[in-house]
């Protein structure tokens, strides 16, 4: 395959970016799209030019590192994939592809194509976690849990925290990963004790980052590449709300 590539260069925050136009021949298309760039840098790095920048860990679509915009869309338009699961055979002989990092007032470039998403750490810190000590790991079945609330639990926590939720929403929105991330202790008994100071720490962190507020373009569950529901904003709502008339 050959394709044109134009991405978007940027040495540091502060800097000017603008994107660059790269042509690259041979692609297998059984490649994945970071493997296509690992390609294309190390033709950059053979010219003694420097390499694109861009993140990623996993490669098996669970990190949620791999936040690269893809002719418009986070991830590409495949639904349900990861940029580094994501194909080339996906692509068209010839095609021209346009690659930027996700766009966020709270997600600032780095570098290229890498951004900072430490935003969503700090959120997740605020109260995303069950700080109470619990002792040893009980039995399986020693605290009964309903099926489906084990399975709406289960299906926030595929969550990866990879943002293309707030890159998606024209506000930039993080409702949707809070969502999850609420949800996802608030529908169990462990989170039960720490519910309400959890929902209220997670939602004054989000406000603090600077990201948007929600207006129910569904944006970000089209883009998310776990299909988490726009459901979880709901039951983020009702958490919010129920804290703050307790408090």
């Amino acid at each position: 395959m050959k394709l044109t590539l134009n991405v978007w260069r940027q040495k540091v925050n502060s800097s000017k970016g603008d994107f660059v136009k790269y042509d690259v021949n041979d692609i297998d298309e059984h490649m994945s799209f970071l493997e296509m760039l690992d390609v294309l840098n190390e033709d950059i790095i053979t010219k003694g030019e420097d390499p694109i920048a861009y993140d990623h860990d996993c490669r098996e679509g669970i990190c949620g590192c791999c936040s690269l915009t893809i002719n418009g869309r986070p991830h590409g338009e495949e639904k349900n994939t990861t940029t580094c699961q994501l194909h080339m055979r996906k692509f068209k002989d010839g095609e021209t592809i346009y690659i930027e990092p996700f766009r966020a007032k709270a997600f600032p470039v780095v570098k290229d194509l890498v951004v900072d998403r430490s935003a969503f750490d700090r959120i997740q810190q605020a109260g995303g976690f069950v700080s109470i000590a619990t002792g040893h790991a009980p039995d399986a079945n020693a605290l009964p849990v309903p099926k489906e609330k084990a399975d709406k639990s289960m299906d926030a926590a595929q969550c990866i925290g990879c943002g293309a939720c707030v890159a998606a929403c024209p506000n930039g929105a993080a409702m949707l990963f809070v969502g999850a991330k609420v949800s996802q202790y608030a529908l169990l008994p462990q989170g039960q004790a720490e519910r309400k100071r959890r929902a209220l720490a997670m939602v004054s962190q989000m406000d603090k980052e600077g990201f948007g507020a929600c207006s129910n373009h569904y944006e970000c569950e089209a883009a998310c590449p776990k299909s988490i529901s726009v459901n979880f904003i709901a039951m983020l709502n009702r958490e919010l709300v129920g804290a703050a008339i307790s408090k």
